[in-house]
Parts: structure tokens; C-alpha cells; sequence
């Protein structure tokens, strides 16, 4: 028999298999976020202004106390050869996600081959960094490249949304059996709204989904999930909520930091950016 005529005999057996019960379609497929030009442009300028104040220099960046250098306006980890950080790697997935946009790249960092940041370790980055070393060849590679990330800004805010609209659903499958209703209304209601959205996106970015099992400290996660499970229940608002939920999180991340820098200077400006998770205006 042809395969057009097995079709509707195929066709049959799953309208049938749908009424018994024995086939199931996912009910989660309201977790999208869709936002409008003006509100995509406002979410990639709040993401900036957290990560960067909104300074152009900022795009490259190698923070003190860590072993990667950060760019773009998420501040996109990329790891040097050799490196095989604890935190999910993004800056790779971002070109990646720009090559499929058919974004130039400026010439030298489209041949790289491994793609691992040009520099070893912080020094290497800040002594490139440094104008007086009249070194024109280092010196230009990250002028192209705060250039490039500079103009380059919107298609970021796309890649931005677009890794968080691709977590929801995981995190939801991620959740314990008993909590995965509760968390996919409570991520309906929060991208329901500007800020909610703003608050799971930029959150994404921020401190990713936690679903990786390494970015733990002590067994615990810090990520979106965790974030989710720690929702109090009250009269607040899902964003209200969020907002106590995250800072909770990330304080317990800080407590149990093995370093002090984590406690002492990270965590305050953390709950700023947390404190930002509200309804624009």
C-alpha cells in the first residue's frame, strides 16, 4: 500500500489516540514571548544600562575576579583557550546567532579558529587595552570590536529574547513534577506584562536558566528555575514576587560564594539591577 494511503488510517489512529487519552499535546505553548519593536528596544537599552551604563567602552570588558572577559551589551562570557569556566558560555552563541542573521563580522574575529577569546587572562586583556603601549594591532582589534558590538546593539537584544523564549519551556520540564503548573502560570503571567517580560529576559541574561548543574555552589542553583521556585505566595504581584524571589536566590548564592568578592561587592549591585524589574513608567 502507498504512503497516501496510509495517511488517513494514520491520520484516524491519532485523532483517536488524542480522544482515549493516550497521545498527549503540550498545553505550554502559550509561554512566547511577543513583543513589539518599541518594547524590544526598551528591554535592550534596560539590559545595557544594567551591564554597561549604557558606556560604550563597556561592550569589551574583563571584569576583576573573574577569568573571562565579558562583551556586548548582555555582557556575553567568552572564555580564553584552556579555560573551562563553571558559568554557560554565550558569546560564541551570539555570533553563531548573528551569522545566521548574515551580520558582517569584523574580519579578524570571523577567522578565528578555535573561537576562544585572543587573550589569556585579565592582565593580557588590560595591557591590550592600554593606549600607551602603543601596541597598534591590539589596540585595534578591540577598538573594531567595541565598534562592531557598538553598532551591532539591536541584533543583540534579539539574541537576548531569543535564548530566553527558548529557556521557558525547558525550565518548566526542568521543575519538579509537582511545581511545573505553578511555574508555567506564574512565567504566562510574568511575560504577560512589559516588565514581567523584562524581568525574565534580562534574568536569562543575567544568571541564566538554571539548568546547569555546574553553575552550583554547595548543590544550589541561582538561575531562572531557582528563581521560579522560590516565588512566595501572596496578594502581590507575580513581578512583586519575582522580584523578592530573585533576591533571595541571589543572595543565597552570594552566602555561600567561595570567594568574599562574590558577598562584598557583587551582591549589592545585583540587587539593584533586581530592584529595576518593574512596569516601565
Amino acid at each position: 500500500m502507498s504512503r497516501l494511503k496510509y495517511e488517513p488510517l494514520l491520520i484516524g489512529l491519532m485523532l483517536l489516540l488524542l480522544l482515549t487519552g493516550c497521545l498527549h499535546v503540550s498545553d505550554r505553548s502559550d509561554l512566547d514571548v511577543e513583543l513589539s519593536p518599541a518594547e524590544l528596544t526598551w528591554i535592550g537599552d534596560q539590559v545595557f544600562r544594567n551591564e554597561c551604563a549604557g558606556r560604550k567602552t563597556c561592550l569589551v570588558h574583563w571584569n576583576e575576579g573573574e577569568a573571562f572577559p565579558s562583551l556586548g551589551i548582555g555582557h556575553f562570557i567568552w572564555y580564553p583557550t584552556g579555560v573551562d569556566g563553571r558559568f554557560v558560555e554565550s558569546f560564541p552563541e551570539l555570533i553563531q546567532f548573528m551569522r545566521q542573521q548574515l551580520v558582517p563580522l569584523p574580519e579578524w574575529l570571523g577567522d578565528l579558529d578555535p573561537f576562544d577569546a585572543p587573550w589569556p587572562d585579565r592582565d593580557a586583556f588590560m595591557r591590550a587595552d592600554n593606549e600607551n603601549l602603543n601596541n597598534e594591532e591590539l589596540e585595534a582589534k578591540i577598538a573594531s570590536l567595541r565598534s562592531f558590538l557598538w553598532t551591532t546593539r539591536g541584533v543583540q537584544a534579539e539574541f537576548i529574547v531569543d535564548r530566553a523564549r527558548s529557556a521557558l519551556e525547558r525550565v518548566v520540564a526542568a521543575a519538579p513534577e509537582s511545581s511545573r503548573e505553578t511555574i508555567h502560570n506564574q512565567l504566562r503571567q510574568l511575560i504577560a506584562t512589559p516588565g514581567g517580560a523584562y524581568a525574565v529576559i534580562d534574568y536569562v541574561n543575567f544568571k541564566g536558566e538554571g539548568l546547569s548543574a555546574r553553575e552550583t555552589y554547595q548543590g544550589r542553583g541561582w538561575g531562572l528555575l531557582q528563581v521560579l521556585l522560590a516565588m512566595p505566595e501572596s496578594d502581590d504581584s507575580v513581578l512583586a514576587n519575582f522580584r523578592v524571589a530573585a533576591e533571595t536566590t541571589l543572595t543565597r548564592r552570594a552566602e555561600l560564594a567561595p570567594r568574599a568578592i562574590e558577598r562584598e561587592r557583587w551582591l549589592p549591585g545585583w540587587l539593584a539591577r533586581i530592584d529595576t524589574y518593574r512596569e516601565p513608567g
